[in-house]
């Protein structure tokens, strides 16, 4: 699993880029780090962030660095307070379009499914003897429901 930290270096340029987030948002933000959760923003490091003299993209970039220097915990902290404060553009952050292996084991066995089906389709008697006969042990590689269902209609087939 990716570390929080991680994720914010990801996010990093995505966050501080085209004024994504306003004065008004990363004021909130740090006022829930630290009043919220003091051990992860102080009083003083919440002022120095909060400060108007420096530009924003320079305080919003010094808070996440800040943020990872003391670890993942203050970095899943700035999340949800990003959640919380600007939902939409947490939504929109890079971070979350990464696409996880699940969706790709997911993908690989539903193709592997069509191909096995379209496998099965073949009019030829050899490919559906042996098609039967994969599916035949494969209970753990397929549901049991559907595996019913598939070797009832390959004996229909066979009967054609």
């Amino acid at each position: 699993l990716t570390s929080y930290c991680h994720r914010l270096q990801h996010d990093m340029y995505f966050l501080t880029s085209n004024s994504r987030l306003n004065e008004q948002v990363v004021d909130k933000i740090v006022l829930q780090l630290n009043r919220v959760y003091p051990q992860i923003l102080t009083n003083a490091e919440a002022e120095k962030f909060r400060n108007p003299k420096a530009s924003l993209h320079t305080r919003l970039s010094d808070l996440i660095k800040h943020l990872q220097k003391k670890g993942d915990r203050h970095c899943q902290e700035f999340y949800r307070a990003l959640q919380i404060n600007a939902e939409q553009l947490y939504n929109d952050l890079p971070s979350r379009k990464i696409l996880s292996p699940v969706f790709f084991l997911a993908c690989f066995s539903v193709a592997a499914g069509f191909a096995l089906f379209w496998y099965c389709c073949n009019s030829d008697t050899k490919v559906i003897g042996r098609a039967r006969r994969i599916l035949g042990f494969s209970p753990i590689i397929i549901g049991r429901h559907v595996r019913n269902i598939c070797m009832l209609y390959l004996e229909d087939v066979s009967r054609n």
